[in-house]
């Protein structure tokens, strides 16, 4: 079995064990329903409550891909100026870590009374959960460039802007990608989490707001349903922010060709 086969087949034997399992035991140990559902009642209440989860996967999804892509492009203009001034970089990189280090739930109530736009408010959230490794990791790749390299560049006299798109910015592509990987999923993360604070004032229609009005109702299959399309959601994302790593690097990086 080729490797690319068994990053495949592997983890989905996995999860059938696991899903096995779980059934097994919710119909050995007779658990009642409103405690764990089988995996056969949660596909159920998926078919039956699509229309409520689908749609309410379609808000949260979008407030994801509002929030990623803020994050990618502030990431990267924030790295590419840190990269230019060392100055610069070592008076606000703490104000980045900042971001990372404070929880999200503390502050998101203050930017959901700030920010009037329901959607706007949620995005900013989501946003600021999701932009550190966009920081972090561009900017540790643009410093990542090999010596000779550089003494070469500088020697032939190049400008900044050629350093830079000619040199630093091919060497931060992988470091890049990962951070693409990491931040994909904080963003559905930070759009859960915000629309966790936004569902409890009645404003959320996502999938955040659909597991508190099942846990209020009692209906645990309803919950454990939109729980597995965040799931879901989450790890398609990682999976596609991978194939876009591999069909960037997959020509050219030992990162990416060590997979052959």
């Amino acid at each position: 079995m080729s490797n690319s086969a068994a990053r495949v087949v592997y983890p989905l034997i996995v999860a059938v064990v696991l899903i096995g399992l779980w059934q097994g035991l919710v119909v050995a140990l007779e658990i009642p329903v409103f405690l764990v559902p089988s995996p056969t009642r949660v596909a159920q209440t998926l078919v039956a409550d699509a229309n409520l989860l689908f749609g309410a996967l379609y808000n949260t999804l979008r407030i994801t891909l509002f929030s990623f892509i803020a994050a990618v492009v502030l990431g990267v203009v924030v790295a590419a100026t840190f990269v230019q001034s060392r100055t610069i970089e070592t008076a606000f990189f703490p104000y980045a870590v900042l971001l990372q280090v404070t929880p999200i739930v503390a502050i998101a109530p203050l930017i959901i009374i700030w920010v009037k736009d329901p959607l706007a408010s949620l995005v900013i959230c989501a946003t600021l959960v999701a932009l550190f490794p966009l920081i972090s990791n561009p900017t540790l790749g643009l410093r990542s460039v090999n010596p000779g390299r550089l003494a070469y560049f500088r020697m032939n006299r190049a400008s900044r802007m050629q350093l830079l798109f000619r040199l630093r910015v091919p060497s931060a592509l992988p470091y890049f990608f990962g951070g693409l990987r990491i931040s994909s999923g904080l963003a559905l993360i930070g759009a859960v989490v915000a629309e966790f604070v936004a569902g409890t004032g009645g404003t959320g229609t996502g999938l955040a707001y659909q597991i508190l009005q099942a846990g209020y109702q009692l209906n645990i299959p309803r919950m454990f349903a939109a729980l597995v399309l965040i799931t879901v959601a989450g790890v398609l994302l990682f999976v596609l922010m991978s194939v876009l790593s591999r069909w960037a690097l997959g020509g050219w990086h030992e990162s990416e060709t060590s997979y052959e």
